[in-house]
């Protein structure tokens, strides 16, 4: 049986989880909270085995709360709750040693799925088995089609030039594009950009 322990601001989404996981027959309701004071409260006495954690609190973060949390009792398997699907709040929560990362919309079967994941010590982020196929389709989500079009060209060493020349377009504006790509997924240049573009299966 599997204690879990939901923590949320807004009473509608705690209804809604709760309803969802009483349905699961290996599945216990040990308690809820509202902000973060009231959870980290909650487990100076008591434990749980899984927490699902809104990222969003009135008074503190949710990345704080679990690493806040994971320091004091590392045993616990923490399950970010977001209404965004963005690779900053995922990563965040990853960093913070989260286990899984959910929408608030999940359905009854991917809850199940998470909750099961994170049990048998893998991860669970937004319905995939592994970070790296997270991260791949938040990237490739945050990136235009053009912009993939550009990065497959700069990936096959092009030049500016050559590129706007195939595209059709002025090179000022793929250097644009290039800019773009290289801050959305927050590297430093254009080798980097390419490397992270193959080690992440975007092109």
């Amino acid at each position: 049986m599997k204690k879990v322990f939901v923590v949320d601001d807004h009473p509608m989404v705690i209804e809604g989880m709760r309803s969802m996981l009483q349905q699961l027959p290996d599945v216990q309701v040990c308690g809820f909270a509202m902000n973060a004071a009231s959870c980290i409260g909650y487990f100076i006495n008591n434990t749980a085995d899984i927490i699902l954690l809104d990222i969003n609190l009135p008074d503190q973060s949710g990345i704080e709360v679990c690493s806040a949390l994971l320091k004091k009792r590392p045993g616990l398997k923490i399950i970010a709750l977001s209404n965004f699907d963005q690779l900053t709040y995922l990563q965040n929560m990853k960093d913070a040693g989260a286990k899984g990362y959910l929408l608030k919309n999940a359905s009854l079967e991917e809850l199940s799925r998470a909750l099961k994941a994170v049990s048998a010590d893998h991860e669970y982020w937004l319905g995939k088995d592994t970070l790296r196929d997270s991260i791949s389709n938040q990237q490739q989500l945050l990136l235009t089609r053009r912009e993939i079009e550009v990065l497959r060209l700069i990936a096959e060493g092009m030049t500016n030039h050559e590129i706007a020349e195939k595209l059709f377009v002025s090179d000022s504006t793929v250097d644009s594009h290039r800019k773009s790509l290289i801050s959305k997924l927050n590297v430093k240049n254009t080798a980097a950009l390419v490397r992270t573009a193959l080690e992440n299966k975007i092109i």
